[in-house]
């Protein structure tokens, strides 16, 4: 290829990328519906796009390292301490039973619809066991089932991908240590890769050890170490066993997530918007190196392999999982209808495939295709229906808003108590215990004491909330825990204002949403308490009390509308308006 046509090509791909994950954004739905078809027309209309001419052979290694940095960054999300109960326990049993049932039903019924070798059958059977966060998630978001559905399958979807990629690594090498060796020899290369895998992964862990607790580099240089760590090991890796790189970075991933002497930083801006556009570019290339020839004789019965995922495997893996368990019979049925394939079975289908096809494995030729129409066919059935699935099962969270307070003083345990009688579902959370003592005796939810460490280290536990309020009297904590936790909920988060005198480090001078008029810092409601003013709600059709300051608007429909800095919200018939009033304690009472 020409200069020109590579960096059209190049900047195509680059472009369309960012522009299906934009539009994906804007309608609220999986990128992957965009991002595959975008790719697969591309592919089709335009030549400059074609991955295997701009690349050559260096795109199956490069796909091969990217999954690699995807598998590391979803592994750092992974700490199973987290879940308990029940919950734990349907998880658990969705990963292990979930792996083996459907990657063995899957490469039973693979063998004979596509008409490939056993080898090809196992082999797409182990790509199509995974999920993922990047499907499910957004699917969720648009759903919004009960936070205990929603905490599970966005768990299992996270869970899913590294174990998805370490058991297809283990399968290929299988897949390739069975062909053209005995059992004897196959079984020594099979172990051969698997041990380079994990030490690879205790070199890497060991490397990252030195960066972070040795030389502590700055949160930059420390994040493109890190990345450099990860990708030099994979590429080590691969080169002393194919694909063995998988591997090693989801055994780093999960170490520096779980072992107690790394300091990891909880939010990683840089990496993530790596990873995002990780996921925009393998799929745009994926699916431009799909084409109608290769579809012709597979997309039928790819889509009878979905189908059978679909309608028997996951109900099967469901019913299994949450025997014995207290989830309820609606429950168990959405988590039966919720099992969309995603990027990781993109890139191991493409990573994978062109191996077992350079090994002359039968009908390898047919796993990424076929891969592609199942990916395609789940996340559209699933896509179109789940939320209709939802609803009839009557599974899916109330529309009304589900605040985070963020304090124990007396007027925002008041606060949450009017909020709460207002109609709302309020979750509190304080650090002191006398203050959280406070929050249980007014009757409020209390969050547990590790919420924000958990939320800002990837977790799931800030799932069902709308937004999160930082009102405690260190000015400093609330302006950095906001910018810490920005992004983490479906909502805004907000703060106090600081007094224009402070002398805080960061408060005076970090952005984003500042609650309330600038006056009313904790200061101010500290000092109005002491003089007996309370927080209170009445309907806001009626006048407001003199002296009083209007704090938020809860909405007929269950919509929390926080006056800010920038804007008050107006008040509607139906409303209930929450007020810091004078001389409010002991006259009036929060709405009931």
């Amino acid at each position: 290829m020409t200069t020109n046509q590579v960096l059209i090509g190049v900047g195509l791909i680059l472009v369309l990328a960012v522009g299906s994950q934009i539009l994906a954004g804007r309608l609220r739905i999986p990128a992957l519906i965009v991002l595959l078809p975008v790719g697969f027309a591309a592919g089709v209309l335009i030549d400059d796009v074609d991955p295997e001419k701009l690349l050559g052979p260096a795109f199956s290694p490069l796909v091969s390292l990217a999954v690699a940095v995807i598998l590391y960054d979803a592994a750092l999300g992974l700490e199973p301490a987290r879940l308990k109960g029940h919950t734990r326990r349907v998880v658990v049993r969705l990963i292990w039973i979930g792996v083996l049932v459907t990657g063995l039903l899957g490469a039973l019924l693979a063998a004979p619809v596509l008409g490939m070798s056993r080898q090809a059958a196992v082999m797409i059977g182990a790509i199509l066991v995974v999920s993922g966060p990047t499907v499910v998630g957004p699917l969720l978001g648009f759903v919004r089932p009960k936070d205990r559905l929603q905490r599970i399958l966005i768990w299992e979807g996270s869970l899913i991908d590294p174990v998805g990629g370490v058991v297809g690594a283990l399968v290929y090498h299988g897949v390739v240590a069975s062909s053209g060796h005995h059992v004897g020899s196959g079984t020594a290369l099979f172990l051969a890769s698997v041990g380079i895998g994990a030490a690879g992964g205790a070199v890497g862990t060991a490397l990252l050890w030195v960066l972070f607790r040795v030389l502590r580099l700055g949160e930059v240089l420390g994040t493109t170490a890190q990345l450099a760590a990860v990708i030099g090991v994979a590429a080590l890796c691969d080169v002393l066993r194919d694909d063995t790189g998988l591997i090693a970075a989801v055994v780093m991933g999960l170490a520096v997530a779980n072992l107690p002497s790394f300091d990891v930083p909880a939010r990683r801006p840089f990496f993530e918007a790596l990873v995002s556009l990780i996921l925009g570019l393998l799929f745009i290339s994926i699916s431009a190196t799909v084409t109608p020839h290769s579809l012709r004789h597979v997309w039928l019965p790819a889509l009878g392999l979905a189908a059978f995922l679909v309608l028997v495997v996951r109900p099967l893996v469901a019913a299994v999982s949450t025997l014995g368990t207290d989830l309820t019979r609606e429950e168990r049925g959405f988590i039966g209808w919720m099992a969309p394939r995603g990027i990781v079975a993109a890139a191991t289908a493409s990573t994978f495939s062109a191996g077992l096809v350079a090994k002359g494995i039968g009908g390898a030729a047919k796993i990424l295709p076929a891969t592609f129409v199942v990916i395609v066919a789940t996340v559209t059935l699933y896509g179109l229906t789940a939320s209709r699935v939802a609803r009839r099962l009557g599974v899916v969270r109330p529309s009304r808003s589900r605040p985070l307070l963020v304090g124990g003083d007396r007027w925002v345990v008041d606060l949450g108590v009017a909020l709460k009688s207002a109609g709302l579902e309020v979750l509190m959370w304080a650090g002191e215990e006398e203050q959280r003592e406070r929050i249980r005796r007014a009757g409020v939810e209390l969050a547990p004491g590790e919420l924000l460490g958990a939320a800002t280290g990837g977790g799931a536990e800030l799932e069902g909330i709308t937004a999160v309020y930082f009102l405690t009297a260190e000015d400093d904590f609330n302006a950095l825990a906001a910018a810490l936790l920005r992004g983490s909920v479906e909502g805004a988060v907000h703060r106090l204002s600081a007094p224009a005198d402070s002398h805080g480090v960061v408060a005076p001078f970090i952005g984003g949403e500042v609650l309330f008029d600038p006056d009313l810092t904790w200061q101010t409601f500290a000092r109005r308490y002491e003089e007996g003013a309370a927080v209170l709600g009445r309907p806001a059709g009626d006048a407001l009390l003199p002296g009083s300051d209007l704090l938020f608007l809860v909405r007929r429909d269950g919509r929390l509308d926080p006056v800010t800095e920038g804007s008050t919200p107006l008040p509607r018939p139906g409303d209930t308006a929450v007020l810091l009033a004078p001389g409010g304690r002991g006259s009036e009472s929060p709405a009931q």
